[in-house]
């Protein structure tokens, strides 16, 4: 058997061969889903659920109720308010709000052990959490379900992370040397299939596993079809109000065939892209430790 001269190409080779098998054989090492972002997800789905059983819940981990405390009092969420009470900020800001400001904390980029990529991941993170904001507001133009597309938005690049997490423990107990150039190129290659994984065996509703597939992959008759398309469209959007030196500007998001595809007109569009403040205001507030 042929082995290539460049050592690079051989470390390329051999961990991709290592996360190609540990993902078809489910070894791929995914974090437990924190028990308060379980229990907040069931208390959403539970049309006999309470604000005070919200509140409660908050309240059980000191720290998360801090969080949400602070960020429900801040001016993205409820401008010239003083909430002094969970249960307050649940009655005022609703369930659903509450759990995806909990969710948001909980789930962050802590989440996975990526030595030497942490700012990358926490970037990757905030990125995350633009496209979750933009998936809500463009689900809310297309009539689709916005919780859903809040939380299919805060999902879909997790096997991000996962992946990352996984390429370091190979590369330790294969003893290589691996380039972040190596590392993303992999990353990307794998990075789907691998949040898929995630949501999986988080056990996340079937909605959400199929909402962080490419739409394109999805029959338009499916019942994530428009809220993949919203998830896709929303990771445009972070990325150009994050300016990571991607290509889109205004005009070619004005024309996305994903959002053409959830029939939105010019004039919702432009609505959209109005948001970018109260967008980047609410992402601000979420990423704070």
């Amino acid at each position: 058997m042929h082995v290539s001269s460049s050592p690079e190409l051989f470390a390329l080779k051999s961990l991709e061969e290592g996360l190609r098998e540990a993902i078809l054989e489910g070894f791929v090492e995914v974090p437990m889903l924190p028990e308060v972002a379980n229990r907040a997800l069931s208390l959403t789905q539970d049309p006999e659920a309470s604000a005070a059983q919200m509140a409660e819940l908050i309240q059980g981990d000191q720290s998360l109720a801090g969080h949400v405390m602070r960020i429900a009092n801040s001016v993205a969420y409820t401008p010239m308010a003083n909430l002094t009470s969970l249960q307050q900020a649940v009655a005022r800001l609703g369930m659903n709000v509450i759990c995806e400001i909990a969710l948001a904390a909980v789930l962050g980029a802590k989440l996975f052990n990526t030595p030497g990529y942490e700012d990358y991941v926490e970037f990757n993170w905030q990125h995350a959490l633009a496209t979750s904001l933009w998936s809500k507001e463009i689900a809310r133009q297309a009539h689709l379900e916005q919780e859903t597309a809040f939380l299919a938005g805060l999902l879909h690049s997790i096997g991000r992370p996962a992946v990352l997490q996984t390429l370091m423990e190979l590369a330790s107990q294969k003893g290589i040397n691996v380039t972040p150039e190596l590392v993303h190129r992999l990353e990307k290659k794998y990075s789907q299939s691998v949040s898929e994984l995630v949501v999986i065996r988080w056990k996340m509703p079937a909605a959400i596993i199929n909402a962080i597939k490419p739409y394109q992959d999805l029959d338009k008759n499916d019942s994530a079809f428009g809220v993949a398309a919203a998830v896709h469209s929303a990771a445009r959007f972070a990325t150009y109000m994050l300016d990571i030196g991607a290509e889109d500007d205004e005009e070619t998001l004005m024309e996305l065939d994903a959002l053409d595809a959830l029939d939105l007109n010019e004039e919702q569009i432009e609505q959209l892209l109005a948001l970018q403040d109260s967008v980047q205001l609410r992402v601000d507030q979420l990423s704070r430790s």
